[in-house]
């Protein structure tokens, strides 16, 4: 990609997410993205078909970017703790631009996104369970569970509920 083309892309995404901090992505138009990223639009729509796209693209960046941090993703059925911890502390530095892409009408989307892209990287490392239907359910019920127990709980110390939710996610408790 040539220098010009990456500082177009850089200045279209870099004022989408601050509009996108301010205004649902229902209300984001391509004009007035074009006039504060200073590009045109048809530079604009050289590289995404519409905001639509834009942001599409942007979250599965963020989504994989996560997926990107997790060091040991086979300890999902090693050691749950373990994998809890890495994930968790995996979102931390995409958290912003996560609560930023994944906000109004988009927010169910996050828990969608990052739980096909997380199946998917077990399933690379554990192929043969793919078409294990009582593991992708436990696999979903722990993705999910894990998601909205930790997103209602955090204000009780991030790390207890971390560590409390890889524990049930292994089968204990204590």
């Amino acid at each position: 990609m040539d220098l010009r083309t990456e500082k177009s892309k850089k200045a279209i995404t870099e004022a989408f997410l601050a509009l996108r901090a301010r205004r649902p992505l229902e209300k984001i138009t391509v004009r007035e993205l074009c006039q504060r990223a200073q590009v045109n639009r048809s530079t604009f729509y050289a590289h995404f078909q519409d905001v639509y796209d834009l942001s599409d693209r942007l979250e599965n960046a963020a989504v994989q970017a996560v997926l990107d941090s997790i060091a040991h993703p086979e300890a999902a059925l090693q050691d749950t703790v373990q994998f809890t911890r890495e994930l968790f502390a995996a979102f931390a530095p995409q958290e912003r631009q996560l609560n930023i892409l994944f906000s109004g009408s988009r927010q169910g989307q996050m828990c969608l996104k990052i739980a096909a892209a997380l199946m998917e990287l077990i399933y690379q490392h554990y192929p043969e369970r793919r078409d294990d239907l009582e593991f992708r359910i436990a696999l979903t019920f722990r993705i999910y569970g894990g998601y909205y127990a930790f997103a209602e709980n955090r204000r009780y110390g991030e790390e207890q509920v971390i560590a409390a939710i890889g524990r049930l996610s292994n089968g204990s408790s204590t």
